[in-house]
């Protein structure tokens, strides 16, 4: 046994100098685990960058980019650019077309301003919008929000218009010509006409007020008219086979009647005088709104005998009856009292004072010629109304 052996053996340690070495040695297979360590983070930090720079610009081609100011234009934005958002469209589908139109420079930084307002984001609505490029995404997301941002035509159409004013107001308000209005009037089925309105528009284009989306053809837009229509007849209870008949009525209305307060007791004159065929009219309604509109004149109160003479089918002061259809486009007041007329047993009515709209009613014709004496009183000092 050796000596240093002994020395471990007995003393359970070894000599110094044996201490020293194993030191040095731990010491040395400690700094080259060390080295080993940091080789390895450097690698992987390496490949850590490598793969991030490559797999960014698949990242930013699915997600639209951050949302940090460098991935969101500065603003405010220039020039003009519509957008047009469908409805039913998503927030991922909007902020894509935005991108795609150059308004914001990302598609998530969109998202971002869209996510931080759910309850605006839920009421963005279809249509068009006039935007600008280079938007920073929070406006144009603002912008969106505010329905007076959308690109539309509004169209005012009053109760009583022929078809041809209608057509002339809604080219003037749309800027579509006149010549596509007429074009779409010659496809009724397109439109959603009845079958009882025998491929006519007059009384179906509703009067209101209408904001149509920029670029909207004229077949779709008197397709909107013809449906409200027909919701306003829906709501007056009137069932589709009476629609025509119902409509007639309601122009007659319209176009004799100022006041709301009227409305009624005028259907009900027609109807008496429809019901009677023996009565003191003997059938005939003899209403000057339809001598109007077989002249398609406007601005006198009242008609000439020769109008009064004319043969067309719509004269009503020589054939009895309701004529073959509306007259004019009536208003959801005039609908309703077509639809309920007043009850009363009045034969006449005239409109005493143009004007003001006041009308007097009599059911005898001493009554009416009263009442007539007066409206003659009224035109002699109103010689360029009547």
């Amino acid at each position: 046994m050796s000596q240093n052996h002994l020395d471990t053996t007995i003393f359970g340690e070894p000599p110094p100098e044996e201490q020293r070495r194993r030191r040095r040695r731990r010491q040395r297979g400690k700094g080259r685990r060390v080295l080993t360590l940091l080789v390895a983070v450097v690698l992987v930090g390496a490949a850590t960058a490598t793969a991030f720079t490559l797999l960014k610009p698949l990242v930013s081609s699915i997600t639209g980019g951050g949302s940090s100011d460098a991935e969101d234009f500065p603003g405010p934005g220039e020039g003009d650019v519509q957008v047009t958002v469908k409805a039913g469209d998503s927030g991922e589908s909007i902020a894509s077309a935005l991108k795609a139109a150059g308004v914001v420079k990302t598609r998530t930084a969109y998202l971002d301003a869209s996510a931080a307002d759910p309850e605006q984001s839920a009421r963005i609505q279809a249509g068009t919008y006039s935007l600008k490029k280079g938007m920073k995404a929070i406006d144009a997301f603002t912008m969106l929000t505010d329905p007076a941002n959308r690109a539309v035509a509004r169209a005012t159409i009053p109760e009583g218009l022929w078809v041809s004013e209608i057509f002339a107001r809604l080219s003037k308000a749309t800027g579509v010509p006149l010549k596509d209005y007429q074009a779409a009037a010659k496809n009724p089925a397109a439109l959603g006409l009845p079958a009882s309105a025998k491929g006519r528009l007059d009384g179906y284009l509703f009067p209101s007020s209408y904001e149509f989306d920029d670029k909207v053809p004229a077949a779709a837009q008197l397709k909107q008219m013809v449906a409200m229509t027909i919701a306003e007849l829906t709501k007056a209870g009137v069932k589709p086979e009476d629609y025509n008949r119902i409509l007639t009525v309601a122009s007659i209305v319209e176009g004799e009647v100022n006041g709301d307060a009227d409305r009624a007791k005028v259907a009900r004159v027609i109807e008496n005088r429809l019901d009677d065929p023996n009565g003191p009219t003997i059938g005939r309604l003899q209403m000057d709104s339809t001598v109007h509109y077989i002249e398609q004149k406007r601005g006198r109160a009242g008609t000439s005998n020769e109008a009064r003479n004319s043969d067309s089918p719509y004269n009503t002061y020589k054939v009895k009856g309701l004529p073959p259809g509306p007259i004019n486009s009536p208003g959801a007041a005039s609908i309703e009292a077509a639809a309920a007329p007043a009850d009363g047993p009045w034969f006449y009515f005239v409109a005493v004072n143009p004007d003001t709209g006041e009308t007097k009613f009599a059911v005898t014709q001493a009554e009416h010629d009263a009442n007539v004496r007066e409206f003659n009183a009224w035109c002699s000092a109103n010689k360029d109304k009547c």
